[in-house]
């Protein structure tokens, strides 16, 4: 399976990290990442990880701006396309057809060849522009995944509700995830 990560500059890089973490253990799935620059500016404030770090998670890397990257065209056969953190800028380029950098653009291409594209909102509060953005992408087809914590798991850390997160993306392309706790699932005693 190929997979296509977008990272954008919103904030919640960690979530794209962790992301790239589980997929590395998971033999049958390549991943292709693209950063934007706010993204890797964001990575250096909210976390302790250097681009080096991430780079080495993923299979092959493109600069956001490399329009005529493979992954760029409906061509590759991408399995789907992950949006994590997903700016409000980004969300609007997609949800308007308006592909100027590579992440847009594999966006477009997910959405006319009909793959699967998660995206992940970050911000609060909405305003009634990214709402109907995100319904217009919802009718187009994509899933909206906002990283919303759940509580039911009983979450000790950060890494917990980070964890849950991408347990839920990656249930979108049935890919197992270690770490995470499902509804209905025994969670230790904590009266």
């Amino acid at each position: 399976m190929d997979l296509i990560i977008g990272v954008t500059g919103a904030s919640g890089t960690i979530y794209a990290v962790k992301l790239l973490e589980a997929l590395k253990k998971t033999e049958s799935v390549t991943t292709h990442v693209i950063f934007s620059d706010y993204a890797w500016a964001n990575l250096e404030i909210e976390t302790g990880y250097t681009k080096e770090d991430v780079l080495s998670l993923a299979d092959h890397s493109y600069d956001n701006r490399d329009l005529a990257a493979c992954i760029s065209s409906g061509s590759y056969p991408a399995d789907g396309v992950i949006i994590l953190p997903c700016s409000m800028k980004t969300l609007s380029g997609i949800a308007n057809g308006y592909a100027d950098n590579l992440i847009t653009r594999v966006c477009d291409v997910a959405l006319k060849e009909r793959r699967r594209l998660v995206i992940c909102p970050r911000e609060t509060p909405l305003n009634t522009i990214h709402l109907k953005h995100m319904y217009e992408l919802s009718q187009m087809g994509a899933v909206i995944a906002p990283p919303m914590p759940a509580f039911y798991n009983h979450p000790e850390t950060v890494e917990d509700i980070v964890n849950h997160q991408i347990m839920k993306i990656l249930d979108q392309f049935r890919i197992p995830c270690e770490g995470a706790k499902r509804w209905g699932e025994k969670v230790q005693d904590r009266v």
